[in-house]
């Protein structure tokens, strides 16, 4: 039923917006408008009650909690789980914006900001770390601990009802059900189609910076094609080689292009970038956590931070599922420390290199990305090169990254939407992968045609709303389940003390009787 309602209103989408992409269009920015209106600070809201819910079960009483009971150990080595970790939540994403996005925020920044100055850069590395580090993280984290936890845990079947069984009931089977899935399912749907639009459109201007290929839609669709091959070959050898393989490969490759650009751009103006930006970030913390403007009337807030929050979002079931899927074994502490802390850090890493390398390279004259920027956000990381050595090749290994992760994060998604839409536990039947896998290449396409970046992010902020009601419920459920598994752990701690009490009892007792008789003995 999930799977069938799921790819009805799919098609729906694909059909409205590929046949009357203007009106489609029309439609998306005028809803998205309303939403952000009225319920702008709900997305805000939910990203910080999140983040403070997961720092709680990380460093209290519940942390020592081990996901798959107390004997499970973990399916996968630390490395090969944070590169895919990584490379499944945050790939596309840091390539498309790590230097664009700094760049943007320096130009048109926050906080009514003198555009260009020394304030708007420092702010700019400061909201972009906001933006790709603890939140998001956290959305994920609290998706991916409650679906691992009743999956291996409570024997679920990884479907997103199930993480409200405690809540109501059997209703969890129900109608409720399935209207909680299908909403998780078309929203993750829509979320990755978006990533995959990001890295579509990037790709497109790499080509034709690198190699002369004018972009337009009919390469960009082509690019779409050649991937949709390419994830769909990947999806079908399994979790074990082909997203494990990529994923090992990718963060290889992405951890060499940044040394490159880390050694080849300013070093020193980049750690300094780097130690500075963390400190004004963890002050500012929550601040920018709960930050509207409804004195001024900015829409920057809007046009980033609810969007970006919306985006996790959306992302928040694919992404959560899959790290369900590799994380049997964990503590719940070493879970948290693992998919929020380290993965945040990695990104710091990341933006103080590219978003670092641009702003230097703006401010002090090496090239002119406030020009490229008015190109298209996609054009930013590209022109950037020009100011290094080596600008061909670094475009080249960036190209190759791309379509890596677009691979590795489609791949994934492949998987994780036919589990979602699938009753039985265990892998979903090859059949459906394929139907999935041709779906979000479709609403990738017909996004692009209906308006390119400005659909993406329309479409991605009001696919969210339904699921940020839904993590309330989720992080309710999941406490209650926490609690009653710690209340049951410590009863049968403190009944296995009182028998170890009693034994060592009887074992003196029963040394002080021989001793006894051994006194009495003529």
């Amino acid at each position: 039923m999930v799977f069938r309602i799921s790819i009805a209103l799919i098609v729906i989408l694909v059909l409205i917006a590929g046949l009357a992409p203007g009106p489609f269009n029309d439609v998306v920015q005028s809803g998205l408008g309303h939403i952000i209106r009225s319920t702008g600070w709900l997305y805000l809201l939910v990203v910080f009650i999140t983040l403070s819910f997961l720092m709680y079960l990380a460093f209290g009483r519940l942390g020592s909690l081990r996901i798959g009971g107390d004997d499970a150990e973990p399916d996968f080595s630390n490395a090969s789980w944070m590169s895919m970790l990584f490379a499944a939540g945050m790939g596309i994403g840091l390539v498309f914006w790590g230097a664009a996005e700094p760049i943007s925020h320096f130009i048109k920044p926050p906080e009514g900001l003198a555009p260009q100055s020394m304030e708007a850069a420092r702010a700019s590395m400061r909201y972009a770390f906001f933006h790709w580090g603890l939140h998001p993280w956290a959305i994920y984290a609290l998706i991916g601990l409650a679906m691992a936890w009743f999956q291996f845990n409570r024997n679920g079947r990884g479907l997103i009802s199930d993480l409200l069984q405690p809540l109501i009931g059997a209703h969890h089977r129900g109608w409720i059900g399935t209207v909680v899935n299908v909403a998780a399912v078309v929203a993750t749907a829509i979320g990755v189609a978006t990533t995959l639009g990001f890295g579509t459109i990037q790709i497109a201007a790499g080509l034709q910076r690198v190699f002369g290929i004018r972009d337009s839609i009919p390469v960009q669709l082509t690019i779409i094609a050649v991937a949709f091959v390419l994830y769909m070959a990947s999806t079908t050898s399994g979790v074990n080689r082909g997203i494990k393989w990529l994923s090992n490969f990718n963060l290889g490759l992405a951890a060499l292009l940044l040394a490159l650009v880390l050694v080849l751009g300013p070093t020193g103006f980049i750690f300094d970038t780097f130690t500075t930006t963390i400190g004004s970030y963890l002050n500012s913390l929550v601040t920018m956590s709960l930050r509207m403007s409804p004195f001024s009337g900015s829409t920057w807030v809007a046009d980033w931070t609810i969007f970006y929050w919306a985006w996790w979002i959306a992302w928040a079931p694919f992404v959560g599922s899959f790290i369900a899927r590799v994380s049997r074994g964990r503590s719940i502490r070493e879970f948290v420390l693992g998919v929020v802390i380290a993965p945040s850090v990695l990104g710091f890493l990341w933006f103080s290199v590219f978003g670092g390398t641009a702003l230097w390279s703006q401010i002090f004259g090496h090239v002119d990305l406030a020009q490229a920027l008015g190109n298209g956000y996609e054009t930013v990381l590209f022109t950037m090169f020009d100011s290094l050595p080596m600008p061909t090749v670094l475009s080249v290994i960036a190209l190759v990254l791309l379509m890596i992760f677009f691979v590795t994060s489609a791949d994934s998604a492949v998987l994780v939407l036919a589990t979602m839409s699938t009753e039985e536990a265990g892998d979903p039947p090859l059949a459906r992968r394929m139907v999935w896998g041709v779906a979000i290449a479709l609403i990738a396409g017909v996004l692009l045609l209906a308006g390119g970046l400005t659909a993406l992010q329309g479409m991605i902020t009001i696919a969210a709303l339904p699921f940020a009601l839904l993590m309330l419920l989720v992080m309710w459920s999941l406490y209650r389940v926490l609690d009653t598994e710690y209340a049951l752990q410590r009863r049968r701690a403190q009944r296995a003390r009182r028998m170890m009490d009693e034994w060592i009892e009887r074992e003196i007792a029963a040394q002080e009787e021989t001793r006894d008789e051994a006194a009495r003995a003529p």
